[in-house]
């Protein structure tokens, strides 16, 4: 994966202020590569090289698309926002009087369908950490919205505001993280009606990536923008032109749309800023038993909110969220990282391509600790989301126990995943140098590669470098202490959080966010109750 970083020296935003650039710019792209002493990829957004893997055939997801058109227009779904439902009647939805239930003519569906765009850029506050978003682009996010936080020396604990802004330092430290996909940890000791304003302004100054805003009602939401327009030093008008940020609608499966994440869609749209909708459609509790008849389900929530984000606003990014899995129907605890979760990951990718939008999935396990059942459905659900054609693959380092806990061991883990993925996405080199004739010639039958001149040339940048997987024998593993790999990820993250510097932030630009910050304080925030 090449590095995509720019060049250049102190530029200035349209509005005159001076933005970053030169050294310091590129420091913090490269930040925990170059002169930092923890192995990894440089910054870049990586890509699919080949086509993403299918499981269903072409007549087969066309009677997914079917029922699921069936479903929006005999079953419909609640809107639980009364302007929503105005909004979607004045579109030519058909909205039961004195009643919560939209339904949708099919003909209106594929009309909206076809307003949604297929791909758009996502600007961050550091230009060189916008995200292309659809095509074959891959962009991976951070763990969100975990109630709790542990690492191996602390333990299981409640969200709090120490680990809220250390998970973003490590967001903001890999390379191969980029963007933050929510509040990293929820940090409760924060009152929930000023949590966004302090939250949103840690995520704009502790990191320069694409960042996220929760959809918890129109208060909440349009500060979010605010936050965001404010970090970006861009105006009203330029903001509503060029996404920014991007907030995650959930659906209320079955069938539902609440009014807080409906308020929210429409200040998003509106402003041209992309919605992700997600329904959390697991198989067997808020789903049907089947696959099939859970991805319908999971599309039929989906394309309502599409619709509704088309009604608002034609032409407002969208992107394709899908969230199926299955529940242990011993104790209907939800499970992931399952081969039905692998399979509905790919699923979700045909469908999202069929409706030509970018499509969100997640790296997800249901372990209690970092262990080899962290681990490998972890593996699984990448490979899911990854080889489906997964545009934003949203908690993809840090999620454990189900995703109620951000692990900062496994944060790290996956940090390792994902490189490792990226290095699997590289192209094969085949060309003179590296078909190697001339080495071979040099070393001959019987002899051995590593003193050979190509091999030397070559050994420091040929192979992966792992942070955690351990290559030494038996020996030498227990010469050092034997190590187990939480072991070596805890002294990596804590590594990373000391070598974690701030990106630059313009002085004026901080002085603006904070003054907007306390005024909205002073004014009390956003109402606790819905």
């Amino acid at each position: 994966m090449a590095s995509e970083l720019n060049g250049g020296g102190e530029h200035r935003t349209p509005e005159g202020r001076r933005g970053r650039g030169g050294r310091a710019s590129r420091r913090a792209a490269r930040q925990g590569g170059g002169t930092a002493s923890l192995a990894q990829l440089p910054w870049g957004q990586p890509h699919l090289p080949f086509p993403p893997m299918t499981l269903l055939s072409e007549d087969q997801i066309e009677a997914i698309h079917a029922a699921s058109l069936q479903v929006l227009e005999e079953i419909g779904v609640d809107f639980l926002l009364p302007e929503a439902r105005t909004v979607l009647k004045e579109a030519g939805a058909d909205v039961d009087p004195g009643s919560e239930r939209v339904r949708f003519d099919r003909a209106l569906v594929e009309e909206k369908i076809a307003t949604a765009p297929e791909r758009f850029t996502i600007h961050a506050r550091n230009p060189e950490r916008n995200l292309e978003m659809g095509g074959n682009r891959i962009a991976f996010s951070a763990i969100a919205s975990p109630p709790n936080a542990s690492d191996m020396d602390r333990g299981r604990r409640v969200g709090n505001t120490e680990d809220f802004r250390n998970l973003l330092r490590l967001a903001q430290y890999f390379n191969v993280i980029h963007m933050t996909g929510g509040y990293p940890v929820e940090p409760v000791d924060r009152h929930p009606s000023i949590r966004h304003l302090e939250c949103l302004r840690d995520v704009v100054t502790l990191t320069d990536k694409v960042g996220h805003a929760y959809s918890l009602g129109s208060e909440r939401i349009r500060d979010g923008m605010e936050i965001y327009r404010i970090a970006r030093g861009v105006s009203p008008e330029r903001f509503a032109m060029e996404p920014s940020m991007v907030s995650i609608i959930n659906s209320s499966s079955p069938l539902r749309l609440d009014a807080p994440m409906l308020g929210g869609i429409m200040e998003m749209s509106a402003r041209g800023q992309p919605v992700c909708l997600t329904p959390f459609t697991l198989a067997g509790a808020m789903a049907p038993v089947t696959l099939s008849g859970a991805v319908v389900e999971q599309n039929a929530e989906a394309l309502a909110g599409l619709v509704f984000t088309q009604a608002v606003n034609p032409g407002a990014p969208f992107i394709y969220g899908a969230f199926t899995s299955n529940v242990d129907m011993k104790s209907g605890a939800p499970a992931f990282g399952t081969p039905e979760y692998m399979k509905t990951a790919i699923i979700g990718g045909q469908m999202a391509r069929r409706y030509k939008v970018p499509y969100r999935t997640s790296n997800t396990n249901a372990a209690n600790t970092v262990d080899a059942q962290a681990a490998y459905e972890s593996v699984f659900s990448l490979w899911g989301a990854v080889m489906g054609g997964g545009n934003f693959v949203k908690h993809a380092a840090g999620w454990l126990e189900g995703g109620l806990v951000a692990s900062f061991e496994k944060f790290i883990l996956d940090v390792d995943l994902l490189q490792m993925v990226c290095e699997f996405l590289k192209p094969v080199e085949v060309d003179p140098d590296s078909l190697a004739l001339d080495a071979m010639r040099e070393v001959g039958p019987g002899g051995h590669f590593f003193g050979a001149m190509h091999t030397q040339e070559r050994y420091r940048t040929a192979f992966y470098a792992p942070l955690v997987s351990d290559w030494r024998n038996h020996q030498a593993w227990e010469e050092a202490g034997s190590p187990r790999a939480w072991q070596k990820a805890n002294a990596v993250f804590k590594q990373a959080l000391a070598e974690y510097e701030p990106p630059p932030l313009d002085p004026a630009i901080k002085d603006e966010l904070d003054a907007f910050v306390a005024r909205r304080i002073e004014e009390g925030g956003a109402p606790t109750d819905f």
